[in-house]
């Protein structure tokens, strides 16, 4: 079972104290407004509910050349903002305006996804602390990924913040004003 623990002092984490971080320790580290977020490597199902979710996005964005996705990139919005999402697909227009010079985003990808992963804390901060910074920081859409219930939630900014707009499961097909021509049946993301 995986578990986050949040940081109860009221120290101000940076990207910079990442460094100083003990490394390949199986722990996923993460700031949010300068709170330190850590996890331990997800589950197998969660990953393997990345990975298809992944391979939809990619295969469309190879069709329509419009951009790129990748897993488990670093997006950095500022030195308290330093966070690793699932998935997120970045226009190519875009993704030349916002990759630094280390292999990083420095601003909001059109559209983030994220496996929830089980307990309470990881569903805060995936439904709250990251829902809120993706919103404040312009991400254009946002899917939740429940791999046990097989559902994604989908958020979409309307009125400059994300708001639900659905729930999908099973075969409902999903698809999206963002990727033109994208739509996929649910259950493709959770086999």
């Amino acid at each position: 079972m995986e578990t986050t623990i949040e940081a109860v002092s009221p120290v101000r984490w940076t990207s910079a104290d990442l460094e100083s971080l003990p490394e390949n320790n199986g722990v996923r580290y993460e700031i949010i407004g300068g709170e330190l977020f850590m996890a331990n490597q997800p589950h197998w199902y969660h990953q393997n509910t990345c990975n298809l979710i992944g391979t939809h996005l990619t295969i469309w964005s190879l069709s329509t050349g419009s951009g790129s996705v990748v897993q488990v990139p670093g997006v950095i919005f500022d030195d308290e903002n330093d966070v690793i999402p699932d998935v997120v697909w970045v226009s190519s227009e875009r993704l030349e305006v916002l990759l630094d010079e280390a292999g990083h985003l420095r601003g909001a990808p059109e559209l983030v996804v994220e496996a929830l992963s089980p307990g309470v804390k990881n569903e805060r901060r995936d439904r709250k602390f990251k829902l809120e910074l993706y919103s404040l920081r312009g991400v254009q859409e946002y899917w939740l990924a429940n791999w046990r219930l097989k559902t994604i939630e989908v958020y979409r900014r309307e009125g400059g913040r994300l708001q639900l707009v659905g729930i999908w499961q099973g075969k409902d097909e999903l698809t999206s004003p963002l990727l033109p021509g994208f739509r996929v049946e649910v259950s493709r993301f959770f086999a």
